[in-house]
């Protein structure tokens, strides 16, 4: 037998030293009692619901979007023909942006990254045949979701759906924006301000909607660290739950609503952990720091998607392998939903052939392995929980800082985690280009021809269709009352209303995205990122 081991780094991506084997005296004076708890109770890191997936498996929600609405109708009706169980939108760039199709802004961009939508017909025929009191729905959608809201709602009104009956998730998380994802129009202050009309509305009138999905996604395909990831993620919530309660919101109104969205990368253990003691975090954030008294508003709720940053446009055939792998983290972290990536999506987005397989990969997880037949069954791993005990107290350190700086709207302002972010892209980037972290087919078992694959193409007869679309539907409206909605929504923007029933009532009388957004242009003004580097 010999002590040498391999040469490499023995630490988690985010750095966290592994030792070499752990035992009970890993833990120290651990109390499981106070770390773990049961399943769907306090402090939740088991699970937030007492039966997991012994009762209900997670929901399998394939992110697609497309072309024109009836082209990405099409793939919809197409995966829950293939046993998915829940929908996810993805949005063009001119629609996350606040653009028409038809303006000068939108050309060479329409459908091509998501499906185009201007107006309420658009989203009639994106929804069609699809009953919305039977099926949740999640958006991707930030700085124009309110709008999205709004389409939502008209047209599960003309399906003869109640609101009490339509459940979905917008993700309409902002200050993630300012930090990672860079999508924006208005400055932090008023676009927060519309987050928390849309957490007062639906606590108020769509229960059973999730009007925010906090995102951790973006700030780690931006290059941050999992455990940056988890702080940063947990700081945008707090956030949010703060501009509720300065609206004077009871915390046990709004919080069982909120959700999240975490990453899932390649490092097993670590994406685990990081569920873990996110759900344990937020627990005590909610009744230790806010007073919460209700069990569901202590419980973080998460979506998940395999990480599209550690993919490769070589040998592209290896993704499935590794959505796989991340896939059964997510499941092993107690997801709630997930969405796994095609092994197409670095070349395009993603074929029907592609997406199946990746749907699959979820449903043998599901159906095939027994991971799901017991609850947390990596609970009481010595390296597991330590692992979750390090992770928090990471997070807890970065959390510190931002409450220190004023909230997380300030610390955007002093550019503190956009450089914090960017520097761990930069460590990560040079362990790549160095070889010291293997990125197989990339640099390492790297071959010269790689097979080509099919990948789709949007013909770009999509954008000539729908600028003449929308085109027709704005010479068709009144437009006496296009110009009284928006006059009533700058109105509402300018006195401090909620803008929500005046967005319904303005997508009724087929008001565009565009047009509102320009609204938001114009009364709250356009953000500029300052120089932070």
């Amino acid at each position: 037998m010999t002590d040498k081991e391999r040469p490499v780094r023995f630490e988690t991506l985010s750095g966290i030293p592994i030792e070499r084997v752990y035992t009970p005296a890993s833990l120290g004076d651990w109390s499981p009692d106070e770390k773990l708890g049961e399943p769907g109770q306090y402090p939740f890191t088991r699970g937030v619901y007492p039966t997991m997936y012994r009762g209900r498996l997670w929901t399998m929600r394939m992110f697609a979007g497309f072309g024109r609405p009836e082209d990405t109708n099409a793939r919809f009706k197409y995966l829950l023909e293939q046993g998915q169980t829940g929908l996810s939108t993805a949005f063009d760039m001119p629609a996350l942006m606040g653009y028409d199709a038809d303006h000068p802004r939108s050309r060479g961009e329409v459908g091509k990254e998501g499906v185009s939508i201007s107006t309420l017909a658009d989203f009639e025929i994106l929804f069609g045949g699809i009953p919305l009191g039977d099926v949740t729905t999640s958006m991707t959608i930030n700085c124009t979701a309110s709008v999205a809201l709004a389409m939502y709602l008209a047209v599960a009104e003309k399906q003869g759906v109640s609101w009490d009956r339509v459940g979905g998730t917008m993700q309409n998380d902002m200050l993630k924006e300012f930090i990672a994802q860079k999508e924006w129009i208005c400055p932090p202050e008023p676009a927060v301000r519309i987050v928390t009309d849309m957490i007062e509305f639906t606590s108020k009138h769509v229960p059973r909607f999730n009007p925010v999905s906090i995102s951790g996604y973006h700030i780690r395909e931006a290059g941050s660290t999992a455990v940056q990831e988890l702080a940063f993620t947990l700081a945008d919530g707090l956030g949010y739950v703060e501009a509720a309660l300065a609206r004077g919101l009871d915390i046990d109104s709004f919080a069982p609503r909120l959700s999240f969205f975490f990453d899932i990368h390649n490092d097993f253990f670590e994406e685990i952990a990081k569920l873990r003691a996110a759900r344990r975090m937020w627990a005590r954030f909610m009744k230790e720091r806010y007073g919460a008294k209700k069990p569901e508003s202590m419980r973080l709720r998460t979506h998940t998607q395999t990480a599209g940053v550690s993919a490769t446009a070589q040998q592209p055939l290896n993704n499935v392998a590794r959505v796989a792998v991340q896939a059964l983290a997510a499941v092993l972290g107690g997801a709630q939903s997930l969405h796994t990536n095609s092994y197409d999506e670095t070349w395009a987005l993603p074929t029907e052939d592609a997406v199946t397989v990746a749907l699959r990969t979820q449903q043998v997880i599901a159906e095939e392995t027994g991971v799901a037949l017991t609850i947390d069954p990596l609970g009481g791993s010595y390296y597991l929980e330590k692992l979750t005990d390090q992770m928090e107290a990471a997070a807890l350190d970065y959390i510190g800082q931002i409450d220190a700086m004023g909230g997380m709207i300030r610390a955007i302002d002093h550019g503190y985690p956009q450089k914090e972010i960017a520097d761990a892209a930069y460590r990560y980037q040079l362990m790549d280009d160095r070889g010291e972290k293997v990125v197989v087919g990339v640099n390492k078992y790297v071959m010269r021809d790689g097979k080509p694959i099919n990948y789709l193409r949007i013909d770009e007869q999509v954008e000539v269709e729908q600028i003449e679309r929308v085109s027709r539907f704005k010479a068709a409206r009144d437009a006496t009352k296009v110009e009284r909605r928006l006059k009533q929504l700058a109105d509402a923007c300018r006195n401090g209303g909620n803008v929500m029933p005046v967005l319904i009532d303005a997508v009724k009388d087929y008001v565009s995205l565009g047009e509102i957004s320009d609204v938001y242009r114009q009364v709250f003004g356009i953000y500029r990122e300052p120089i932070i580097f």
